[in-house]
């Protein structure tokens, strides 16, 4: 089963977000098979953290939540709220698969939380743009709560521009990076 987990930052917290990054980065080590995509928010000035995105494919979700909630981080108060959300990898792959590689472009998460009937549930198609694409998802997989997507566009609105605004009662848009270790 596959999961969108979004971690938002608490205001002020980016001195204990450094002070545990190697605690973050060890504990998603243990994720790594598991790992479909991952990386920091930023605020529009492109440089502020706001924010830590794991799509991840786990057993169920019992284990998804132990993810969230055990995450050093979130231990320790970094963040202010998770989103967790059953997910659907409708291109089938990682982000490490993505055609265009891990730097140039702006690249965001749009996140578009339903409202009523599902929306956008075919792979949109200039799929080499998206990073990652799919519905959100009850606990159980049988309602569609929203979009999730990790994409490259010229800008926020052009990322927006990728779901159907009239079916959702909210489309956030946050400048994203690749994340991981270091290499």
């Amino acid at each position: 089963m596959e999961f969108l987990c979004y971690h938002r930052d608490r205001s002020g917290s980016l001195p204990l977000r450094e002070e545990l990054l190697e605690e973050h980065w060890s504990y998603m080590d243990r994720y790594t098979n598991e790992m479909i995509a991952r990386g920091p928010t930023f605020a529009d000035d492109g440089h502020t953290l706001t924010g830590s995105v794991h799509i991840v494919d786990l057993p169920d979700a019992a284990t998804a939540r132990a993810f969230a909630f055990d995450e050093p981080n979130y231990q320790a108060g970094v963040y202010r709220d998770v989103l967790l959300r059953r997910w659907r990898n409708m291109l089938g792959r990682t982000m490490w698969d993505f055609p265009g590689g891990r730097t140039g472009g702006n690249r965001y998460l749009v996140l578009g939380l339903g409202a009523g009937q599902a929306a956008d549930l075919a792979v949109p198609p200039d799929r080499n743009e998206l990073i990652a694409y799919g519905p959100l998802l009850s606990d159980d997989g049988a309602d569609w709560l929203g979009t999730a997507a990790l994409l490259r566009a010229p800008d926020p609105d052009a990322a927006r521009a990728l779901l159907t605004a009239d079916r959702y009662a909210d489309i956030e848009v946050h400048t994203w990076q690749f994340g991981g270790r270091p290499s």
